[in-house]
């Protein structure tokens, strides 16, 4: 019998390979955990495209997406459809619910083995609930958030959670950036 792998906070991140927009007209790039060795990454499940929760996440982090490259990460956000499915989505102006002008990738676990093996897999409905999970350069799982469908997470907190991580040392309880470390 074959271990599983699961993510858990201060592990190695379990390996992932999937089909993303990286290349919009072809489809044809692949993001694995390696492509992200050396920088920081935040990857993000979703449930669906063509939602309404959704968008709103998507849009959010890419709207504050140069600040993640500034703090030497990256993000790659990933739900169960199809690589053709998230094109489609891609190129819907935003006022028909689309997300035109994402400036990161969007992956496609068709298999849903990378949910699986991330912890939020819903099984029965073949989706993703809303998990959000920071590495480290070297690949180990730093941060993982899980929320239920209903509700979007908060860029803000992304963000100040990254730079904790980076300050490397003690962050007490709201600690901000810039605060002092304990």
């Amino acid at each position: 019998m074959e271990l599983f792998e699961y993510a858990k906070v201060g592990k190695p991140a379990p390996y992932f390979e999937m089909r993303t927009t990286k290349n919009l007209e072809t489809l044809d790039e692949v993001a694995t955990l390696e492509d992200y060795k050396g920088k920081w990454l935040i990857l993000f499940f979703y449930p669906e495209d063509f939602t309404f929760v959704c968008p709103t996440e998507i849009l959010a982090l890419s709207d504050r997406y140069e600040e993640f490259l500034e703090m030497d990460a990256d993000v790659l956000g990933v739900s169960t459809d199809s690589v053709h499915s998230h094109k489609a989505w891609l190129n819907t102006p935003l006022d028909k619910n689309g997300i035109m002008g994402t400036k990161y990738p969007l992956a496609a676990d068709r298999t849903h083995e990378v949910a699986e093996s991330y912890g939020v897999l819903v099984e029965e409905e073949g989706i993703a609930l809303r998990g959000l999970f920071i590495i480290d350069p070297e690949g180990v799982l730093q941060y993982s958030v899980v929320h239920n469908l209903n509700i979007g997470r908060s860029v803000d907190e992304t963000l100040r959670v990254l730079e904790a991580l980076q300050a490397g040392g003690l962050c007490g309880a709201n600690w901000e950036p810039g605060d002092e470390l304990l």
